[in-house]
């Protein structure tokens, strides 16, 4: 027992200092950015595309929690990114001209963004997670399609009776004046533009927080136990369903996060198929897949560069795709052929980095 303390230590303080790496690079990011914009060095393509970079940066967090932890696939995590999006556009919109200050607004609407984001994967995942595999990714595929219809074909209003709710037109909702807000296909109009690099950066920065630490904690290793092995998992006490709807719903608030900043980055929200459809799922578990499964950093870094490179090879035009996907097949050989792991393994050992990464 005496020998295994400083190893247990080594471990710990390995861990800290690994997360302190992942927290220092996106804080340097951050600082060398402002600098670029202080000195007005950043093109109005970039300066668009900084917002959206933390925000597929939050989602890739939010779903290696479930892919890469839990072990789970689901394939309807923009179905929660639309949730947390609506629901907090909605409450802006709401409180657009009731005097409350636009950073207290914007917190709480961050806040009910989480929360209902939360609620939903709560109420799927009871559910969905006695399923596995394909099943599980069908079903999470389905919510996501179900939700993004659902929002098309709502229309809601408010007025000096309150909350009016109609699935067929606005002329449904029977209100006496009042403002309609969420105007079925054509979404939400005029919400507030709050979100901005600054926010995102302060967002992702608190969910890699939750992430990181979830994974170090007793939880996090029950989690990661019963990804491994179930049988042996359970056998030993471990309550399966408990854990694995913890991960999944702690993933959606998550998501619901980087909704919120989705919503107040534009002035018109839409529930269309590019914004939350399958599609977007697609593209959110490829930034997983290509940082690593289960590599909370390398999900940010892979999602920063998957979001940047079409842009940056947008004046190639006939040949952008292409060399799109060959980046895409480069970036997945290079973290999961296993000859690149080995040697990716022998460079850090020249660095001073023995193969399990702790240090010589």
């Amino acid at each position: 027992m005496i020998q295994m303390k400083p190893k247990m230590s080594s471990s710990k303080s390995k861990t800290f200092r690994d997360n302190l790496i992942t927290y220092g690079m996106i804080v340097v990011v951050y600082v060398i950015v402002e600098l670029f914009l202080k000195s007005g060095n950043v093109s109005s393509l970039m300066k668009g595309l900084l917002v959206p970079l933390t925000i597929y940066s939050i989602m890739a967090v939010s779903l290696n929690l479930v892919v890469g932890i839990s072990g789970e696939l689901s394939l309807g995590h923009a179905g929660f990114m639309c949730v947390g999006a609506f629901a907090s556009a909605t409450w802006s919109m709401l409180m657009k001209n009731s005097g409350i200050p636009a950073g207290i607004s914007f917190t709480i609407a961050i806040i009910i963004g989480a929360l209902c984001a939360a609620f939903f994967g709560f109420l799927i995942g009871i559910p969905v997670l006695r399923l596995k595999g394909d099943y599980l990714a069908i079903v999470t595929l389905a919510f996501g399609e179900i939700i993004k219809n659902l929002i098309n074909a709502l229309y809601f209003g408010v007025d000096a009776n309150g909350a009016h709710f109609s699935l067929k037109d606005s002329m449904d909702l029977g209100m006496d004046g009042g403002t309609v807000i969420i105007k079925g296909a054509q979404g939400i109009t005029g919400t507030p533009k709050m979100s901005n690099f600054t926010v995102g950066i302060v967002l992702l920065l608190i969910a890699l927080f939750v992430v990181l630490n979830l994974m170090n904690s007793r939880t996090g290793r029950a989690i990661m136990a019963i990804r491994d092995n179930r049988i042996a998992a359970e056998s030993i006490g471990l309550n399966i369903t408990k854990y694995k709807l913890l991960a999944f719903t702690l993933s959606a608030a998550i998501a619901g996060v980087g909704g919120v900043l989705y919503a107040h980055n534009l002035s018109s929200l839409q529930a269309l198929p590019k914004n939350f459809g399958y599609n977007q799922s697609i593209m959110i578990l490829v930034f997983v897949v290509m940082g690593g499964i289960g590599n909370i950093r390398g999900s940010v870094i892979s999602a920063v560069i998957l979001t940047l490179l079409p842009e940056v090879l947008r004046n190639l035009n006939d040949y952008r795709m292409l060399i799109y996907a060959v980046i895409l097949i480069m970036m997945m050989l290079f973290t999961s052929a296993p000859a690149l792991i080995s040697f990716r393994e022998r460079v850090l050992m020249k660095f001073g980095m023995q193969k399990n990464g702790k240090e010589k």
